[in-house]
């Protein structure tokens, strides 16, 4: 007869008991670490667009200086509510990191634990097992020598008892983790809810004011600085001294042809008249 056959269906029951408590051990073993992975990848994209806002804070910052007054304003304003925004994603991804990592690596010491106690109950059904086979070995060999078969049978009852404890506590230590395990993915992910919601929250507030800020650029007045640079004061009054210029020219060349028209009439009616003495 085989091991597994001489069994008791007590104890084929908890074997199929542990099976299970092995496997929901593997489960959250793994899914608690592909999570951790995760929201730890997330973290880290959120801290590279972080970076990534910086430099364009930086960048804006730069061209504002080189913009007209009231554009330069706006601009500065933006960046400055741009910038504010950064601080409150370094303080999502630090409490994302605290909240919401830092919990679910936690869990690969628990599930180390839970592994050793799962282990010891295991070597406790090991040694029922060989006791039982080794009962049944000692009832076959040794059928007439009842010395051999009860200190066989106590050993066995001894055994038993001990996988029924470590089985026992097991269970306990099982259930509790599996109320825990529940408690603290209902917290975890309400914490990184909470941390998410409260960014996009004062994001919100700060994309609202910076909106506002660029919005209320004044587009004439800066047009107005950008035409005067375009024709400066001095250039109006350089243009009217060479239209004065032009007009003193054009004077004083109508003089000189009313002066010439004047001596040539002269000139004529002179030589008229000497040709009528003649």
């Amino acid at each position: 007869m085989s091991v597994e056959m001489s069994r008791t269906p007590d104890a084929r029951a908890r074997d199929n008991q542990t099976r299970k408590i092995q496997e929901n051990i593997t489960k959250v073993e793994k899914h608690f670490g592909d999570m951790c992975q995760l929201f730890a990848a997330y973290a880290r994209k959120t801290a590279r667009l972080r970076d990534k806002a910086d430099l364009l804070v930086r960048e804006i910052g730069l061209y504002a200086d080189m913009e007209t007054p009231d554009l330069k304003r706006g601009m500065k304003q933006f960046a400055e509510h741009l910038a504010k925004i950064q601080d409150y994603r370094q303080a999502e991804v630090e409490r994302l990191e605290a909240r919401v990592i830092e919990p679910l690596k936690s869990y690969g010491a628990v599930v180390k634990r839970k592994r050793e106690d799962l282990k010891a109950t295991q070597s406790a059904r090991d040694r029922e097992a060989k006791q039982m086979a080794q009962l049944e070995k000692t009832r076959l060999r040794n059928p007439s020598d009842r010395q051999i078969i009860v200190q066989a049978e106590t050993e066995l009852q001894r055994a038993t008892m001990d996988a029924t404890r470590t089985t026992k506590q097991l269970e306990e230590t099982i259930d509790e983790f599996e109320r825990q395990k529940i408690q603290d993915i209902k917290k975890v992910f309400g914490e990184f809810v909470t941390v998410e919601m409260s960014f996009h929250a004062k994001a919100l507030e700060i994309y609202t004011v910076a909106f506002q800020s660029i919005q209320s650029v004044d587009e004439e007045a800066d047009l107005e600085v950008f035409r005067n640079c375009l024709h400066p004061p001095d250039f109006q009054s350089r243009l009217d001294i060479v239209r004065a210029n032009s007009k003193t020219s054009l004077d004083h060349t109508g003089s000189f042809l009313s002066t010439s028209g004047t001596l040539q009439q002269q000139r004529a009616s002179s030589r008229q008249t000497r040709t009528d003495d003649e």
